[in-house]
């Protein structure tokens, strides 16, 4: 039952929610038995498409919504027991060359390993990774075979891709990074984590009392 439903989790790397988010996923994973598909969407696109903003720029100039949402990553990160997480000093990162680089690497059999270093230099030792050196650079030190990465992500195919998921992702109501898809029921951040698990439940139930 679990194999059969597509749960997803939509992700860009320039998001940290989305990166603290994905801390959860291995233990949903293994309560439930169900696999999140990863998938790559642009934010800036999807900011385009919808008239949306990063919280950097939307909470800029209220009192006590930015301190807020401090305190509430903290909380997050001690209830999931993330010891490596740095706000990176770029932020906000152009994440056009990684989102194309995700693509890329998952075409050519290396998304782990790439993800992984991604996520590393963006949120655990912060690097301005839309600076096409300091990208390459960083890649080369995680041993990736990133020069293969970059020509991979400068084909049409790789580009149209990272446009028909954003573009798709819209089209069923995402406005913003992370989201989660159970089946056809849509969840937008990481507070929603729990919701997103028993949504998983719920619908493995039902499935499960039509087949018996």
């Amino acid at each position: 039952m679990a194999a059969s439903l597509k749960v997803e989790f939509h992700f860009d790397f320039g998001s940290p929610n989305a990166f603290l988010a994905e801390f959860a996923l291995p233990a949903i994973e293994q309560r439930t038995g169900v696999k999140f598909e990863y998938v790559p969407v642009l934010l800036g696109g999807v900011y385009k498409a919808t008239g949306n903003m990063s919280p950097a720029e939307s909470l800029r100039g209220i009192k006590n919504k930015a301190e807020y949402n401090a305190l509430e990553i903290e909380r997050f990160l001690r209830r999931h027991n993330i010891a490596k997480f740095t706000m990176n000093p770029f932020f906000p990162v152009n994440t056009l060359a990684l989102m194309r680089g995700a693509v890329a690497a998952e075409f050519e059999g290396l998304f782990e390993p790439y993800f992984r270093a991604a996520y590393h230099h963006m949120w655990v030792e912060p690097k301005k990774m839309d600076d096409p050196q300091i990208f390459r650079d960083a890649f080369l030190s995680s041993g990736l075979d990133i020069d293969r990465i970059i020509a991979r992500a400068q084909q049409d195919d790789v580009k149209k891709k990272l446009i028909e998921n954003t573009n798709s992702a819209v089209a069923r109501g995402t406005f913003g990074s992370p989201t989660f898809f159970v089946g056809n029921e849509i969840y937008f951040g990481k507070d929603s984590l729990r919701d997103v698990e028993e949504e998983i439940a719920a619908q493995l139930a039902a499935a499960q009392r039509k087949t018996a």
